[in-house]
This record gives C-alpha cells, structure tokens and sequence, in this order.
C-alpha cells in the first residue's frame, strides 16, 4: 500500500473538513535530530510509528546528503555509497535467506530419515543420498540398499515381522517427541517470539508497529534451528511461513549495520518488504511469486523502488538456493512436475468443485483454529505449552506410522500426489493394470484401468486427509515455529488426487459418455490425475490465506507449467469467493486481531455514517484532554502529566482557556529533552518554565532559567474537524499511515482520534469487541 500515493489529494479533499499544517513544517520536525542526545525519534515498544515524519525525515537526511556532494570528491563518494547501500543489503539477504533455506533443506531431509534408519557408510547421509553412493541398488528396489539400514535391521538385526515393526514404531515416536522437545525448549528459554509462523507479525510491522526483538539475532539463529526440528519430528506443519519471518530477520540485521535504514523506521520497512519477497522465493522457489506475495499478503507500503529491490532480493536468494542445490535435482523445490497432457475444457467443472472444497475448508480451519487458539489464551492450556507440544506430537507420531502417505515428509508426500504416473513409477497411486500389447512412448501412456494398488491408495488418502484436516487445527498457533502453506497444499493435493483418479477412471470405463466423447477416446492419455491434485493444492491454500494474484504464480513456478494456469485461476477464485462467503477475514488477519495488534487493513470496507466528533476523545462524562500550554507550565508541571498519564503524546495549545491549537508534543521526546536539560543545561530545575514560542516568555527577576522545547514540537499536526464524516478519517489514517490526528472546530482543539480509537470504532460497529484492540 503506498501510504503516500494519495497524499496531496487527501489533502485538499476537503478544505474545511481536513487541515494538515504547512507541509514545510517538517522541518521544524527536524530541528530536534540535530541535538547531540540519543534515542530521540525512536519509537517504544508495541507503539506505531508516524510514516509521515518517517518520510519527512528522509528527506530531510537525503538533501543534506545531495547538498554536500557539490562540495568535495569524498562528499561525492559518500553520496553514492549511499545511494548503493539499498542494493548491497538485497544481496546480502538474498545471499543468507538463500544459505539459510538450503542448510534447512538439507537438515530436514537427514533428520526426517532419522527417524526411520540411519547410513552405515556416513550417518549425515539421508536416505536417498545414502542409497545414491551404493553401486548394489537396483532401479527395481531403489530405496533399498546395504548401507541404509532401518533401526530394527541395527539394533535386533531383523528387518520384517511384529518385532522389526513395533521397534520402528517405538523408535519413530521417540524421535519425534525428542525433536520436538528440544524445539519448544528451545523457544521458551532463548527465543519466545520464535514461534508461529511469523506471518502475522511481519504484516503488522510491516505496517508500522514496532516490535521490538522479533526480529532480533537470537530469534533468527532459534527459529532457524528449531525450524529444523519441528519439521523432521512429523508434525503437520511446513517451513515455508517461518522462513519469510527468518527472511526478515535477515533483513533486519543487514539494516541495522547501515544508518540509512537503522535510524528510519520507515525506509526499514522497506528493506523488510523486500526481506519478505526473498523468503518466499527460498521456501517455494519461486521469486516471481515472493515478490507478488510480498506486494498481495503482507506489504503495508510498497513504493515502486521497494518492487524492484524485492525482485533482486528474490533473484539473489533463489540463485544462492540453486547453487546449493539442496534437493540434488537441479530445481529449487522438492516437487516439481511436468505434465504432458493438455487440460480439456469439460474438466474446469471438477476444477471448480475442488475450488468450492478448498473455500470450504478455509473457512473450517480458520474458525476452529481460531477457537482453539482463544481457548488456549483464555485457559489453563496457554500455561502448558511444552505439555501441549508434546501431547499433539506423541498423538500425531502414533497415528501417522501405520500410514505410508502420512509417515513421511509432507514434501514428499505433496510431490508424489503432483507426479505424473509415467512407465517407471513405482508408487502404489500408479498401480494400473497394464495392457502387455501397448508399444507407446514412455510419456505417452494412455488412461488405464486402476490396480488394486491404486484402491489401497485411495482409502490410505482418504484416511490421511481426516486425519491432516483435524491436527493441522490443533498444531498450528503452537509455541513452536509453525507454517501453514505445505499442511493446506497437502490436504487439497490428497482431495485432488482422488478427484483426478476419480475421473480419470470415470473417463476409461465410460468414454462413450457426451462428456468424454469429444476429447477422451479409447487408448487415449486424456486425464492427469497429478493436475488435479496441483489445482487442489491451490485451491485450499487461498481458502485459508485469500491469496490469489500470489497463489497462481507460486503454483505455476512451483511446476513449471504455464499451460496450467486457467485451471489454477479458477480454482483460487472459487475458494477465494467460497470462503469470503463465510467470512472476509484470511488466517492471517484473524491471528493478528486474536493478538490484538494495531492493524488497519486496506482490505476492510468502512460504510458508517459516523463523524470524528462520535469516535474522538474525551467523550461526554470524561476528565478533559490533557494538553500542555506554549509558555506557561512549569517543568514539574509536565513531569507530573506525564507520570499520571500514560498518552502517547500532548496535543500543545495557547492556553487552556483559549484552547488554540499550536502542534504537538510526543511523550517520548517530551522525557528525553527534559533528562537531557537537567544534565547538560545550567539552570534548569522544576520550577523552570517551559516554553514552546520561538521567543521566551516574559519573566520576572531572579527566576529559574526558563528550558525551550519548541525543536520537540510538531507544528504542522494532522487535524480534522468534529463533522469530518469517520469514512474519511478511516481513509486518511490508512492511507498516510497515521498514529494520531487532533479534532478541532475553528482552529480550536476538542480532542484526539488515534489509531486505537479507530480500529476499536470499527470493530464495535462490525459487532466486535472493540477491547480486544490492545495496542496503538
């Protein structure tokens, strides 16, 4: 969202309805930078910051920078060093969030397999990296060879019977409940934040809330290693979510070591956006999509500079992933395809169903995951969450090993369900009963009658489906870290895949039908079951995220097929309208509203006839505002309404009989420039008076050295007046990013409007509680 595209006309919409002040007074804003005392125009934790001032200040800084570079060659240099320093922290996120990405791949893959056998010839070896060093496998038992030996084979050498088996089992679950021991151990003692998805939370920062020490050293290197583990220990769960979150951690390192950015919250927020984009085109390989996804789902504000860095970030961080190349097939995800049947125009009907069920479930898993996790707040379950951990993982270990399609990986089993079923597959879904007369080419296999392999399959799916809808609900929002992109692509893969087959074998048994009869004739390869379950995918992942734009690039990078792009798109749109049906809000938005953050988002319609002076403070029966005077309060005076209240800033007027607007003091500032003044200034005691006039007040003999503060002063405030209709104030503070803006009537204050006002007038108005806004 470009908080500043529509600055100007927001502006002078209205005259008498909005004032902003003389925008040069920003630099009066400024005057206060240049004082020699720290910390001032930072922000306090769990605040917003003022994109407005935000900005100003970087204009500020970047016309000093452009004035200085005509006085020296050195001057010059810096200059450009400046301008290069955006491009230099792209590269390098993308370079780490790449690295990073890779090493967990790896990881992940070696202690998935863990939990089933280990390498005799070298224990870092996975399972499929084990078994490529053998020269005694053959292509007919390929994941089988001498020097991968499962535990039972290591420890009681037997390899079949009751024995082998239970043994398998015991070790599977104890593997599981130890790494996801260590995981929420590691997150409780070291790093708290690095739990969740993190999605949420980079939307609300994104949007300007400060969070201090989410994206901190320690979160990163605790949501890195813990990712790792929670991941292998079988949990249904994905990594793609946290390494957007581990994507801006990354960013937010590199840009604290450039002042440019570490001084600006604003131009950080940019850095982060592009952070975002390199984190998505790490987990799904797909830089293109990161960067929409970046633009779509979680950037607040997005100037075009920020869309081009984005696509370099990407671009860096998939290229560092390709070098790694984690996955030992030469591509930058684990399940990529190529179909080599065109789709037909009578199959967007099943597409479209699988749509409808992808909305369905959406809606389903955003309202049970969202009572679970209000429950666990509300409840003595918040105060257990390594209890917790350990219960849904030791339940989802028990059920998931009997199981073939949910005892693995869910990449693995998202990347069988895609696979076209070709003459050298193995796998029991391409289980077909063969004609020994075909002389076709290997990719060119016709429709075939199904194999009591593929009924197996069939029940085993529909089994795991239940069972991954219903512990997804439960282990997502767990003090663990937590993505949900692969649990949703692997319920809608399972749902489509049978659909696929489903049809498919409708279209063999019946091609004579008005249906087939056009385009599936006998001996002919007219149904790719792999499609349906790649539109399945999508289709449930946009019914819980809403994704859209986003989804159907990530998916068609994800399989390298263009030609598939109609049938992604209808799926997306249909979830995306089953589920707004029920429900406007994505699983995202409703983790940041259950949290209570301060998020205004461009999505939400405000069609109220209310006006500023309903929703400003004080209302009818409240204390009257507190305001500071210019010129006639005491230092005393103003530690003392600091100390009783607890506002983020004081609007400063005349007097308070006249009670005309003058600008506005922040409390932060307001703290600072006195401790500095009592330190470093002669003369200043409590009875000193404060003044915020360019010249001192007149003062009788013998007083106390009277401390001006007018460098702390705002004095171009956004005001509006009483009758300024609420759509509008909406508007305004969404679209310039506000934190608060001052009611008057002819210039003469009445109250205050801030960010918290507003959301919690929204909220009451959709029949919400307004107090689960908990932040401004």
């Amino acid at each position: 969202m470009n908080l500043l595209k529509n600055l100007f006309s927001l502006l002078y919409t209205d005259p008498n309805m909005v004032n902003a002040g003389e925008m040069n007074g920003s630099g009066n804003l400024m005057d206060f930078l240049d004082e020699p005392f720290p910390d001032v125009g930072t922000y306090e934790d769990f605040h917003t910051i003022d994109w407005l001032r935000e900005k100003s200040r970087d204009t500020d800084r970047h016309r000093k920078i452009t004035s200085k570079s005509k006085e020296s060659i050195w001057e010059f240099i810096k200059s450009l060093l400046d301008a290069w320093s955006g491009w230099v922290v792209m590269l390098l996120i993308g370079l780490l969030a790449g690295t990073l990405a890779g090493v967990i791949d790896l990881a992940v893959d070696w202690m998935t397999d863990l939990k089933e056998g280990v390498c005799l010839s070298a224990f870092w070896y996975s399972h499929e990296q084990c078994c490529w060093t053998s020269n005694e496998t053959t292509f007919d038992d390929r994941d089988k060879c001498p020097q991968w030996q499962k535990w039972s084979e290591l420890l009681v050498n037997q390899s079949e019977g009751a024995s082998a088996y239970i043994l398998n089992y015991f070790l599977y679950i104890l593997w599981a409940l130890c790494f996801a021991f260590l995981a929420v151990s590691l997150v409780r003692v070291f790093a708290p934040y690095a739990c969740g998805s993190g999605i949420p939370e980079i939307k609300t920062i994104l949007s300007g809330f400060i969070i201090r020490g989410y994206l901190g050293k320690w979160t990163l290197l605790i949501k890195t290693v813990t990712l790792v583990l929670v991941v292998s220990s079988g949990l249904s769960l994905g990594k793609e979510g946290p390494l957007v979150h581990v994507a801006c951690c990354c960013g937010n390192f590199f840009s604290s070591l450039f002042s440019k950015y570490s001084k600006n919250e604003g131009k950080r927020r940019e850095v982060l956006s592009a952070a975002a984009a390199a984190g998505v085109s790490v987990a799904f390989g797909a830089p293109i999509g990161g960067v929409l996804f970046s633009l779509e789902e979680v950037s607040y504000y997005f100037p075009l500079k920020t869309l081009w860095r984005s696509f370099f970030a990407a671009l860096v961080a998939a290229f560092t992933l390709r070098s790694i190349n984690p996955f030992g097939n030469s591509r930058l995800v684990l399940f990529y395809v190529e179909y080599h049947t065109p789709w037909y125009m009578a199959e967007l009907f099943p597409f479209i169903l699988l749509g409808v069920f992808g909305g369905l479930w959406g809606t389903l898993f955003i309202r049970c995951n969202i009572a679970w996790c209000r429950r666990r707040k509300t409840t003595r379950l918040g105060k257990y969450p390594v209890l917790e951990v350990i219960v849904i993982t030791a339940i989802t270990a028990i059920i998931a090993y009997p199981n073939p399609y949910t005892r693995r990986s869910t990449s693995e089993l998202i990347s069988e369900l895609f696979n076209d079923c070709g003459a050298l597959e193995s796998s029991q879904l391409c289980d077909y009963i063969n004609d020994p007369n075909m002389t076709r080419p290997v990719d060119d296999i016709p429709d075939r009658p199904a194999g009591p392999g593929v009924y197996t399959a069939m029940w085993q799916l529909a089994l795991a489906l239940v069972f991954k809808i219903v512990i997804t609900i439960f282990t997502f929002g767990m003090k663990i870290p937590s993505g949900l992109f692969i649990p949703s692509m692997a319920v809608g893969a399972m749902a489509g895949r049978m659909v696929g087959i489903g049809v498919e074998q409708l279209a063999y048994h019946h091609h004579d039908w008005i249906i087939f009869r056009n385009w599936c004739r006998p001996g002919a390869d007219c149904v790719t079951p792999g499609l349906y379950a790649m539109v399945g995918a999508a289709a449930c992942l946009g019914g819980v995220t809403r994704m859209t734009v986003s989804l159907v690039v990530i998916m068609f990078e994800l399989t390298g097929g263009l030609e598939y792009i109609v049938p992604l798109m209808a799926a997306a749109v249909t979830s995306k309208w089953v589920a707004d049906a029920f429900g406007k809000e994505g699983i995202y938005e409703a983790h940041i509203h259950l949290n209570g953050y301060p998020f205004l988002d461009v999505k939400d319609e405000f069609t109220h006839r209310t006006l500023a002076t309903d929703v400003m403070r004080p209302r009818r029966g409240e204390a009257p505002l507190s305001v500071l005077t210019q010129d006639s309060m005491t230092v005393e005076d103003v530690e003392t309404l600091i100390k009783e209240t607890d506002y983020n800033g004081f609007p400063v007027v005349v007097s308070k009989d006249s009670e005309r607007l003058i600008g506005f003091a922040q409390r932060r500032e307001l703290i600072l420039a006195i401790k500095n003044a009592r330190q470093r200034q002669d003369g200043v005691v409590s009875n000193s008076i404060v003044y915020f006039t360019e010249d001192p007040p007149e003062l009788p003999p013998n007083s106390p050295h009277p401390l001006k503060l007018r460098r702390i002063l705002n004095l171009s405030p956004f005001t509006v007046t009483d009758h300024t209709p609420m759509e509008t104030v909406v508007d305004i503070f969404r679209k310039l990013g506000l934190r608060q803006c001052l009611v008057t009537r002819s210039g003469r204050l009445l109250g205050i409007i801030t960010k918290k006002d507003v959301l919690r007038h929204m909220a009451q108005m959709a029949n919400q509680d307004p107090e689960s806004i908990m932040f401004n």
